[in-house]
């Protein structure tokens, strides 16, 4: 892919996203059903509004710390713009997270790393995030099952999310086992080798591991301060599963999510005693901050790592043309026989 197609593609999904917009907003203001909405946006508490997009600000930053864990061959500024250009390919282009890792591969590829080891260790930063998402999916609703947290405790939605995360897990794990078992060659491999790298991470202590948690955490309390925004704070636990079951709706491979991930939220939210229009206005706030900070994050730190891609290629051509122009160094045999 040349850095003009890319740039191009790019330029797209900005414009798409850009129509998605508008398209939402005119749908609040035509609706009948859905001007209370809009009416619930115009009237956000704007400090709640600000927390928001500092804690969506924060999340980013978690990812680039928990980033550099796993790529600390790379020095520190290409491996931040890196990890800003892998979040806003996820929140651009459909899929959200697959769409990052092939985006970040590519990337780290042209910066000289091979392939198994991008496999390995992006997968590593899959399954670490991953784990800590079914962490607080069966933390909150082993909560909210034993009556220790507000909220709904009846066991379609408490009990469910429990064991749905535990079976993904086991999944997981023995579809690993059985690969090793077989001794599959290829990405597989490499995908298997990023859980055992994901549990080697765990035993060598880093305060960039706190990024993981920092990544979703900081999420869900943009999430949630968004709701705080309308004037109805929502519960934590409540909150924090809506979030990780409302965003299931992004597997639908729509760009930016616009749309999907909104239903999502919003219906997950509601599901959880949320009200209905509250819900629906802060889950438009809240992904409108989600989109526009990684994606505005991505498209600048794509931008100077091109630049210093050219930066280079111009000093290799230099450095080529200075080497061919200079006359041919004569051997001391040669210079002895000369004399």
């Amino acid at each position: 892919m040349s850095a003009t197609t890319s740039n191009s593609h790019i330029a797209r999904r900005v414009v798409a996203a850009l129509v998605a917009c508008g398209v939402i907003a005119s749908l609040l203001l035509a609706v009948p059903s859905l001007q209370g909405v809009a009416h619930q946006i115009a009237h956000l508490n704007a400090g709640w509004v600000i927390a928001a997009v500092a804690l969506e600000l924060g999340s980013c930053l978690a990812f680039v710390a928990i980033f550099r864990l796993f790529f600390d061959q790379l020095p520190a500024r290409p491996a931040r713009r890196l990890a800003w250009t892998e979040q806003g390919a996820g929140a651009l282009l459909p899929g959200g997270g697959v769409g990052a890792l092939a985006v970040g591969g590519w990337l780290l590829h042209q910066r000289g790393i091979s392939k198994r080891t991008i496999i390995e260790r992006s997968s590593a930063l899959f399954f670490l995030t991953s784990a800590v998402n079914v962490a607080a999916l069966v933390g909150a609703g082993a909560l909210l099952a034993a009556g220790l947290a507000p909220g709904p405790h009846d066991a379609l939605r408490t009990a469910i999310p429990v064991a749905g995360g535990l079976l993904v897990t086991a999944m997981v794990l023995i579809a690993a086992r059985a690969v090793r078992r077989r001794r599959a060659p290829g990405w597989l491999a490499g995908l298997t080798n990023g859980i055992d790298g994901a549990r080697g991470s765990l035993a060598r202590p880093s305060w960039r591991l706190l990024g993981a948690i920092g990544y979703l955490g900081f999420d869900i309390a943009a999430l949630g301060a968004a709701l705080a925004a309308t004037g109805r704070p929502a519960p934590l636990a409540p909150v924090v599963l809506a979030y990780l079951i409302g965003y299931l709706a992004n597997l639908i491979p729509i760009p930016g999510g616009f749309g999907v991930l909104e239903g999502g939220l919003a219906g997950a939210l509601v599901a959880y005693h949320a009200p209905a229009t509250q819900a629906a206005a802060a889950v438009i706030v809240y992904h409108a901050i989600a989109f526009w900070i990684p994606s505005l994050g991505g498209l600048l730190g794509y931008a100077l790592l091109r630049d210093q891609s050219q930066m280079l290629a111009l000093r290799r051509r230099r450095a080529l043309r200075a080497a061919q122009a200079a006359p041919p160094k004569r051997s001391s045999t040669a210079a002895a026989l000369a004399s």
